[in-house]
């Protein structure tokens, strides 16, 4: 079996390159043979990209964050065209809507978030949207220009009836689950994979947060977790974990243009 972490801020785990390189190294001991790294701003993506550019099994995503809002950097929209030619590049992000911590205002959050979904449509390339407490905004903006090569909701937090609503709105949409599926009280993640196709399911660590139920007693969350969260998921969907983790690696694949 292989997995395919599709969140997992590297960078953020650990500072220094060479324990980023370990934390790789025990994602594959653990089947974890694909991840894709994300960053929050242009300067960190610039720096792990560097340190991790070489590495067989490990994409990345560039993009602006909304906690970034108010400091984007110069020439921001540039630096991300320009990063989208790299090697390895497969996606835009994250980027999207926080109204939790309200990072800057909601408008300039939003022109943030339309302008890297236009920078993704231009590009051909798929968007991986953080959403926190902004479920309509998001939904009201995709219907109008969502990228047709599809968008990851990551780290999904809504219900099943707001995921349903994407689906009936024809949206090409995935719906990515990290370890807080495995809490018990995670009712409306329960919920929304028991209601949505298997075919738009895939699974994160979004290390270093995120820790999966059995490994709760560590401080920080690795992609070589991310099978005790598939087998959660396998015993919820009463499918033997081995289809799982086959037709996730394809969903994986499929939403970043990757080979099998």
């Amino acid at each position: 079996m292989q997995f395919f972490d599709t969140h997992a801020h590297i960078g953020l785990i650990y500072d220094d390159p060479i324990e980023q390189l370990r934390v790789i190294t025990q994602a594959r001991l653990a089947g974890v043979t694909r991840i894709v790294s994300i960053n929050n701003s242009l300067i960190d993506f610039k720096k792990v990209y560097q340190t991790l550019k070489s590495i067989p099994g490990i994409y990345h995503a560039v993009g602006v964050a909304p906690s970034e809002v108010t400091t984007p950097g110069k020439d921001w929209i540039a630096t991300i065209e320009e990063s989208l030619s790299l090697p390895n590049v497969v996606a835009v992000g994250e980027t999207g809507l926080d109204y939790f911590k309200q990072f800057g205002d909601k408008r300039t959050q939003m022109e943030l978030f339309i302008t890297q979904l236009e920078i993704a449509e231009k590009h051909q390339l798929p968007v991986i949207i953080h959403n926190r407490d902004a479920g309509k905004d998001i939904f009201d903006v995709l219907k109008h220009r969502i990228p047709s090569k599809g968008v990851i909701l990551h780290c999904y937090s809504e219900d099943a009836p707001f995921a349903k609503k994407c689906l009936e709105a024809g949206f090409n949409v995935y719906f990515s689950f990290a370890g807080n599926l495995t809490y018990r009280n995670a009712r409306n993640l329960h919920e929304t994979v028991l209601n949505i196709p298997l075919d738009r399911i895939l699974l994160e660590t979004e290390s270093p947060f995120m820790i999966p139920a059995e490994f709760r007693e560590k401080k920080r969350t690795m992609p070589a977790y991310l099978p005790s969260t598939a087998k959660f998921l396998a015993e919820m969907l009463e499918i033997p974990l081995e289809d799982l983790s086959r037709q996730l690696w394809t969903n994986s694949c499929k939403i970043f243009n990757l080979p099998e």
